[in-house]
């Protein structure tokens, strides 16, 4: 299954992408659109993961609630000159609060491709003169940072460990429920 999701995952970012240039940010924003949206879809696969679906709205939340808060703070001028609201980078915030949600939670099997489409989605509006490359970077850390601080990783229920001790000796218990 996990295989599956990552194909599926790739595939949508892929639609959402499919008959844009890289000129345009208007790909980069459908992509960091799709990405909560598919991270959310992901999350519920996952035997209705419902603990990480909070933690994934926590994250996203927090990274767009903190750019929007800096771009009130900051007056940085974007490289178009259309205006001083440059940083950081409100698409990059939420292409990659979900990228760093899903490796920090899933692994790099979901988190690898989800970064790469979140890169995408920074690249097109540095490449559209929308953002400086800093703003796009600064919103990755600020999603990295609250990943780190909130995402558990997921533990698949079907399976516990356990390491305990008794007087006669140590013993170690593996279940897998079918």
């Amino acid at each position: 299954m996990r295989y599956s999701s990552v194909a599926a995952l790739m595939f949508a970012l892929s639609v959402c992408a499919t008959g844009a240039h890289a000129e345009s940010a208007d790909s980069g924003k459908a992509v960091a659109i799709a990405m909560p949206v598919i991270a959310g879809g992901v999350t519920l696969l996952h035997d209705w993961d419902w603990q990480g679906a909070k933690q994934l709205t926590a994250d996203t939340v927090l990274t767009v609630g903190t750019a929007l808060i800096l771009k009130q703070i900051v007056r940085e001028q974007r490289p178009d000159r259309s205006d001083f609201r440059s940083f950081p980078s409100l698409t990059t915030a939420v292409a990659f609060a979900p990228a760093a949600y899903l490796w920090d939670r899933y692994g790099w099997e979901y988190g690898a491709p989800a970064y790469l489409a979140a890169g995408y989605a920074g690249y097109s509006v540095v490449n559209a003169k929308e953002h400086h490359w800093w703003d796009a970077v600064a919103s990755a850390g600020i999603a990295w940072t609250y990943s780190r601080l909130i995402t558990s990783r997921w533990h698949n229920r079907n399976f516990e460990s356990d390491v305990y001790a008794t007087p006669n000796g140590a013993y170690v218990k593996l279940t897998y429920n079918w």
